[in-house]
Formats: structure tokens, C-alpha cells, sequence
């Protein structure tokens, strides 16, 4: 089997991946790993339990020189912030920002300026809402925007997910370029929560919004909780991520599209079937377009490999949700795209994985989408064909005993070490279970 390949030029990346392998494995195989819980201490599960405050300070219009914001200060966004003009926006660790309901709050990281929002396991750095009983959409987003490529005809794409903006700011919401080696800068220990406001004629922000951005950005321990849109949503350009989180999202957990390159590593998603949008929901979409006029077919699709994740689906009765049609799928490919999901657990989906009807099912086109030494469980289904209930195909596929992939129907308890605490959640495999279930593994 081909291993997880980390991009170039990332030692801090490659560094890590060496130590989960010699301290997590130990442990636990396949999804989240870690000698300990690394959810503890910086993740908030309860954010409508936390008062953060009154706003001491309001961030509104266009910022254009270097800034720095305190901890000893509470920041209101105003509006759709931009940090502009090649300027670097500063954090300090444990900063609150809050985002304004009424105005649709919003802050971007234009094209060619920087963000540092280093927090700490201690002291993250929290963007937050800014209405009494908080809600999934209350504010806009956080949106980086880079000038890595795309798969877009020319060298430039606009975010739609801004409202009321003059002319001018519209030029502000660009993003793609020639530099997959672009610097946005940093999002490490961060907690973005209620962000995905919803757009009238346009559809939801989404709590974070990578566009064309650059490998040379740093991002890791990130936590979205109850966003109305998607949690991450990544377009374009060539992205490490790591130690994320997806909490009860109503839109995608994790959305790939028009020529992401992206390793997304050690991850978490958390769906309720009560949370999901009408239109439904999954833990990961993946597409290269969503209509082929809009891409340039010289360009590479998107291509994302993931590896340690856990999908997890948490239902007090799942079978009861998947008849009422609460529950979809946890992970959609669409065509023209790469995808690699290695030692990553899907629990509780109905089925775990869909294909596409245009993918056609081929050995050309299974070779580029790969699922091996997984953890299927407690799933109504594995992989199928959209709108195709005979799986027999992918079933033998994927069902080969060369894949490693293990199929069993758990409960959660039996699953996870804690699934079902709101303080202290620890969403790692149970390395019992794992051994327990070798024996269903799929025939050949």
C-alpha cells in the first residue's frame, strides 16, 4: 500500500507524523490517534454555556496596516472586515472576537495578506456570536484567500459568501493564483463557533473559507462547532490540515472543491442527524467542479488523501433517524477527483461512502479513489454508486481482503473510549474493538 505523503517543504508537518507513528500507533490504529486525548483543554463542546464577555472594541471597514489584537480586549466584527493592502493581522493568544448578528459579521484575509492566530493549548483564540442564546448562523466567517491555483479558467475567482459590499470590496473577495507555495499565515488552537449566517439568493457563509490558499500556511487545531453552512470549506490551492474538528455543522464537515490539493490529517468530524441541513449533509464532500464549463481541463482536479480520521455520526437511535431520512451519507466523491482514505474510522451512515453516477466503475477510475485499512461501522451500507442500490461491484472491490478494511456493527460505547461526554469527549478507537473485529474482515 502507497504511504501518506506529506508535501514538500513542511518539517513541522513531517515531524509530526513521525511521532503519532512511533507514540500514537501503540494505541489506537485507525481514526483519531494520540498517546493522549488532544481534544482536552482547548476544544469547547458547551460554547452556549461560556460567557465571553462584552465587546471593548469594534473592528469595522478595512484594515490596511499591520494590527495586533489583546487579550485584554474583547473585539466586535462589524460588517465584512478585510485585512487589506498586504498587512499582517496578529492574535494574541487567548483573544475573543465576537461576530455581529445584525450586520452579518465577517472577517477576510485578502489575497496577499496575512493572519497570525497562534493560540495555545492553554489559551485559544476564540471567534464567537454575539447574541445572548446563540444560534448555528449567527455571524458570517472567517475567510483566507490566497493566490495558490485553481482549476477555475484564469488566474482569479470571487467568494460569494459576502453581502452588501461596494464595488470596491469586491475586488477584496478574490482569490486563486500561480503560488501553490503561498503563506496566508497561521490558525493553530482556534475555535470558530455559530459562524455560517445564511445569505438570502446566495446560500450560507462558511465558517472557514480557504480559497487558493498555499501550502506554506500553517493549520492546525482548529475547532468549528454549530456552523449553519459548512464547517471547512476549501477551494483551490495546496493545503496540510491537521487536528481538525467539525461539531455539529448544518452544512459539510469537510467540502473540497475546484482543484484542491490538500492532506487533511488526524481529523474529526461530529454530525447529528437533528443539525444537518435540509438538503442533508456529509462529513466530507469532494468534487473538482460543480458545473465542467466552469473549469479549465488542463488543470488538475482536486486530489485530497486522508488519513487517521474519524467520522462519526451520534444517534441515540440510528436506524429510526435513517428511516426518517435524517441521516446520508458520510463521504460523496465526485467525478474527475483523487481521493485516499487510509486508517480512518466511519461509524453510523447511511452508507458510509457514495460514488458519484458519472464515476464509472472501472479500474481506471477505483485506482484514484482508494479506501484501505479502514473501519467501517455500524453503517446501513459501505461504498455505493449514487441512485444504484446493487453494490456487488465495489463490494468486491473494496471487500478485498488486500485493502484491509474491517467491517463491524459496534454500538458507540463499544467503539470509542467516551463518546458520550459533553466536557471531556475522547473520540479515539477502542483498540480492543479493532482486534475483536479482524475476523469480518471482508472475503476476497
Amino acid at each position: 500500500m502507497k504511504k501518506f505523503i506529506i508535501m514538500k517543504n513542511l518539517p513541522h508537518v513531517i515531524w509530526l507524523f513521525l511521532l503519532v507513528f512511533s507514540n500514537g500507533i501503540a494505541q489506537q490504529e485507525k481514526g483519531i490517534v494520540g498517546t493522549n486525548n488532544w481534544l482536552n483543554n482547548w476544544t469547547e463542546f458547551k460554547p452556549y454555556q461560556v460567557d465571553y464577555g462584552e465587546a471593548t472594541q469594534i473592528l469595522t471597514g478595512n484594515i490596511k496596516i499591520d494590527t495586533k489584537l489583546y487579550k485584554r480586549n474583547v473585539y466586535m466584527l462589524l460588517g465584512s472586515v478585510f485585512v487589506t493592502n498586504g498587512a499582517t493581522l496578529t492574535i494574541e493568544p487567548g483573544t475573543v472576537i465576537i461576530g455581529d448578528y445584525d450586520s452579518k459579521a465577517s472577517l477576510t484575509i485578502c489575497r496577499g495578506a496575512t493572519i497570525i492566530a497562534d493560540g495555545l493549548e492553554t489559551d485559544p483564540i476564540v471567534f464567537t456570536s454575539n447574541r445572548s442564546v446563540k444560534k448555528a448562523g449567527d455571524w458570517g466567517g472567517l475567510f483566507i484567500l490566497g493566490d495558490a491555483p485553481t482549476n477555475k479558467f484564469g488566474n482569479g475567482s470571487a467568494a460569494s459568501f459576502h453581502s452588501n459590499l461596494s464595488t470596491t470590496d469586491y475586488i477584496n473577495t478574490t482569490y486563486g493564483g500561480t503560488k501553490p507555495f503561498s503563506n496566508s499565515g497561521i490558525l493553530r488552537y482556534v475555535r470558530i463557533e455559530y459562524a455560517g449566517k445564511k445569505v438570502n439568493g446566495v446560500g450560507n457563509y462558511n465558517a472557514l473559507f480557504l480559497g487558493g490558499v498555499g501550502y506554506k500556511t500553517e493549520l492546525e487545531n482548529i475547532m468549528v462547532s454549530f456552523s449553519g453552512g459548512n464547517a471547512f470549506n476549501v477551494l483551490g490551492g495546496e493545503v496540510n490540515l491537521n487536528k481538525l474538528i467539525s461539531y455539529k455543522s448544518n452544512g459539510n464537515d469537510f467540502e473540497f472543491n475546484f482543484g484542491t490539493k490538500c492532506n487533511i490529517f488526524n481529523s474529526l468530524a461530529v454530525r447529528s442527524a437533528y443539525v444537518s441541513s435540509n438538503n442533508g449533509a456529509r462529513c466530507i464532500n469532494v468534487r473538482s467542479y460543480d458545473k465542467k464549463e466552469e473549469v479549465d481541463f488542463t488543470k488538475k482536479g482536486s486530489d485530497v488523501k486522508a488519513i487517521y480520521l474519524t467520522l462519526f455520526n451520534n444517534s441515540a437511535d440510528l436506524m429510526s433517524n435513517i428511516e426518517m431520512g435524517l441521516i446520508k451519507e458520510a463521504v460523496f466523491i465526485g467525478e474527475d477527483t483523487s481521493f485516499e482514505m487510509n486508517k480512518s474510522v466511519i461509524s453510523g451512515f447511511n452508507p458510509a461512502v457514495i460514488l458519484e453516477e458519472k464515476i464509472k466503475i472501472n479500474n481506471e477510475n477505483l485506482e484514484k479513489i482508494k479506501f484501505y485499512e479502514m473501519y467501517f461501522n455500524n453503517s446501513n451500507g459501505n461504498i455505493f454508486s449514487e441512485y444504484n442500490a446493487d453494490n456487488e461491484d465495489l463490494e468486491n472491490w473494496y471487500g478485498n481482503s488486500a485493502f484491509y478494511n474491517v467491517y463491524s456493527k459496534g454500538s458507540d460505547s463499544e467503539t470509542f473510549i467516551n463518546s458520550t461526554s459533553d466536557k471531556k469527549p475522547d473520540y479515539r478507537l477502542r483498540i480492543n474493538k479493532i482486534m475483536a473485529s479482524q475476523t469480518l474482515v471482508q472475503k476476497n
